[in-house]
């Protein structure tokens, strides 16, 4: 898991001044430790996302969060078998209910490190995130998981107005382009 992950790190190109440092951070963390994936690291670990858009490449599905109380992309903990593409597929499909999900690469879509606060008896610790770029279809029913206040699609626009982010910001934008 270790080497994959190297190697899609290797291929990913930063975005920005600020993307750059997470992206350097990203690194110094799997240089620095074994243990990458799953809960054993307190420290941190490497979590799976999905970016997944409408088939128009107009609109962003985000869910509301639970325990953070904002709107982000849909993702969360691999589990160690699996790949780190296979858990962002898993948490898309778990996430959303969604059956038209498509992997559009399993290149890294964009990137992003951040602080978790400490929950319930969980301690605060940081989450290396990988995110990959999905299409599913407006057309579907949404199911909203019991991780979720809410799942809705949001024009590139709109989502601003939602959440101040940055890493969303910045995946809009690279939305925008594509």
């Amino acid at each position: 898991m270790k080497t994959d992950i190297k190697e899609l790190l290797s291929r990913y190109i930063p975005y920005d001044e600020h993307n750059t440092k997470q992206f350097e951070k990203f690194c110094a963390f799997v240089d620095a430790h074994e243990i990458i994936i799953g809960k054993k690291n307190t420290e941190g670990h490497i979590t799976a996302s999905a970016w997944i858009v409408d088939q128009d490449y107009k609109s962003v599905l985000l869910t509301h969060h639970v325990k953070l109380n904002r709107w982000l992309q849909l993702g969360g903990h691999t589990e160690e078998h699996e790949t780190i593409v296979d858990g962002a597929l898993r948490e898309a499909f778990e996430e959303s209910g969604l059956k038209s999900i498509v992997l559009k690469s399993d290149e890294i879509f964009d990137l992003d490190v951040h602080e978790i606060p400490m929950h319930g008896k969980t301690e605060k610790h940081i989450h290396y995130d990988l995110r990959f770029l999905m299409v599913a279809s407006r057309d579907e029913a949404l199911s909203i998981s019991d991780e979720s206040h809410d799942l809705r699609w949001f024009e590139f626009e709109e989502v601003s107005h939602f959440t101040d982010e940055v890493s969303i910001a910045r995946m809009v934008e690279k939305a925008r382009r594509l």
